[in-house]
């Protein structure tokens, strides 16, 4: 860590409806996932009082002919930052700084890993979220900075600007922690933490 002693802080985890309280009912269909989140949170935010920087896809058209103002991501970390009494000022950005100190990327792999996937089964898939979990499993940032966002976009995944803004910025990951990789709906998910060495 450098001589000033103040790491940035990264969590990346999925933009998940199913994240909602909205969506919560007697059974949670993604415990698991949820509970990653949560301690993904909760260390995002312990002992410190730097703002959270959110990084997220913006509304479709879609979204907006509904009238969705808000993008999913913003209102999945709104719900787990408030879940974890954090009152600081949360701020969306598609251009982070190097001098961000907490960052919450929110983004998943591809929506085409089983015949009843959103996009159905597409073979591109596995290599591409190989690639993707790869890299946030063993903290390579220069790994994420050249994704193929077109691809990304035909195999339903989301957040992969964000992730090309995250690797752009080129922090030197201590430590990477992959808390959670799956596909329950044939969508992969993972939930990471990152502790950088300050800039």
């Amino acid at each position: 860590m450098s001589e000033h002693g103040v790491s940035t802080r990264v969590v990346v985890l999925p933009p998940v409806p199913a994240l909602l309280p909205s969506c919560l009912g007697r059974t949670d269909p993604v415990i698991d996932l949820r509970n990653a989140c949560r301690k993904a949170i909760t260390w995002l935010v312990e002992g410190g009082t730097a703002p959270v920087t959110v990084l997220a896809d913006a509304p479709d058209q879609a979204a907006r002919s509904r009238g969705v103002e808000v993008p999913l991501g913003i209102r999945v970390a709104r719900a787990l930052l408030d879940e974890a009494e954090h009152r600081q000022e949360i701020r969306h950005t598609d251009a982070p700084t190097p001098g961000e100190r907490r960052l919450l990327v929110l983004a998943n792999g591809s929506g085409c890993r089983s015949e009843k996937a959103p996009g159905h089964l597409d073979p591109r898939s596995f290599a591409y979220d190989k690639r993707i979990e790869t890299a946030l499993a063993e903290g390579d940032s220069a790994g994420l900075a050249h994704l193929d966002a077109e691809l990304g976009r035909g195999l339903l995944a989301a957040g992969i600007e964000s992730l090309r803004q995250l690797g752009a910025m080129r922090l030197d990951v201590e430590t990477a922690d992959l808390l959670y990789a799956d596909d329950p709906y044939g969508v992969r998910y993972w939930v990471t933490t990152w502790l950088c060495d300050a800039k």
